[in-house]
């Protein structure tokens, strides 16, 4: 006989202990509240160390850096360059880092702080300058303003006059014929001399060794004329300039156009000194603007920073290289006279042969 169905039992229950010591969940505003009237600090902060405060040091340096190249590169490409013909002219078969020759030209166009704006006429090269530079190294080469040159398309001729007949593109072109050809120029760089002195000023001035004591007249708009004397001499950015376009000195009647070009050299070599001074770091980024608006050239911002660097950690401070006349004032109109020899030593200096 089978055994009667049992009525169904209790259901079975698992039971679950909480932990004797569970923890609360707390967000992490609650947290930050629960620190705050506790007192606690939100970070414990480590004694100030020597290398904390390096480190702090470090960083701001590499950011005022950063700051001075932005600022450089946004100047540069916000510049015009030197018109679509002078870029033509260009030989552009050189860079910066295997090898560059750059022609560097001021003028005396009627603009800028020590011109007088009353003088009329085409504007004149004042100063010629080629620079042969590449990967950590400059060479300076200076042309006399009154040297005698074969000009294309027009009557043999100072050659800076070049520059009045037919710009920059004939400046070039005349620059390479003279050298017959043995140089092809790459970049140009026109010294613009309204920005030019407030390059120097943001520099807080250069300072120059100047050879002999200079007397000048009055010209352009230094109506007193010009006193420097021999030695060491501080100049800010408009003295500097007159310093570098003195044309007569009564303290030194002989001089000629060549001491004028060494003394153009000169003010190049204390704007490299200048930029080496650990002073000028705190000036960094109003020198990275200004730099690019003092110069008219066919070269942009990574470029021209590169051509800086170059002149910055290579370029030769020693004595300036002008080129080596055979006879002065001999020629016509009382031009500087150069031979063959004379040009190919130059040549062969510049390019490192």
């Amino acid at each position: 006989m089978a055994a009667a169905p049992q009525p169904p039992g209790p259901p079975q229950y698992r039971v679950y202990r909480a932990r004797r010591f569970a923890r609360t969940r707390t967000t992490g505003l609650e947290a930050l509240r629960q620190r705050r009237k506790s007192g606690t600090p939100l970070r414990p902060r480590g004694p100030l160390t020597v290398g904390r405060v390096v480190r702090w040091l470090v960083v701001a340096a590499i950011g005022w850096v950063l700051l001075s190249l932005v600022l450089f590169l946004l100047s540069a490409q916000l510049e015009a360059g030197p018109g679509p013909e002078t870029e033509q002219a260009l030989g552009g078969g050189g860079n910066l880092l295997t090898g560059a020759t750059v022609l560097v030209l001021g003028t005396d166009e009627r603009t800028g702080a020590s011109i007088d704006r009353s003088q009329t006429g085409p504007p004149r090269a004042d100063s010629i300058m080629l620079m042969r530079a590449s990967l950590g190294g400059v060479r300076k080469l200076s042309i006399p303003r009154d040297t005698y040159a074969e000009i294309p398309g027009h009557p043999a001729q100072k050659i800076n006059a070049a520059f009045a007949l037919g710009g920059a593109p004939l400046m070039i072109e005349t620059v390479e014929n003279f050298f017959g050809g043995g140089v092809r120029i790459d970049h140009v760089v026109q010294l613009d001399f309204a920005d030019f002195p407030k390059l120097i000023d943001a520099l807080g001035g250069i300072t120059v060794e100047n050879k002999s004591r200079i007397c000048s007249p009055p010209f352009d708009n230094f109506w007193r004329g010009l006193n420097f004397p021999k030695g060491k001499v501080h100049l800010d950015g408009q003295r500097a300039l007159g310093f570098a376009r003195v044309r007569k000195n009564r303290c030194a009647p002989n001089e000629t156009d060549l001491d004028r070009a060494e003394r153009q050299q000169e003010v190049v070599n204390a704007i490299r000194r200048r930029l080496l001074a650990p002073t000028t770091f705190f000036r960094l980024p109003l020198v990275a603007w200004r730099a690019p608006k003092a110069l008219v050239t066919d070269m942009k911002g990574p470029a021209l920073l590169a051509l800086f660097a170059d002149m910055a950690v290579g370029g030769s401070g020693g004595n300036a290289h002008v080129l080596e006349p055979s006879c002065l004032s001999c020629g016509q109109g009382s031009s500087i006279i150069v031979s063959e020899g004379a040009k190919r030593d130059a040549l062969d200096y510049l390019l490192g042969r």
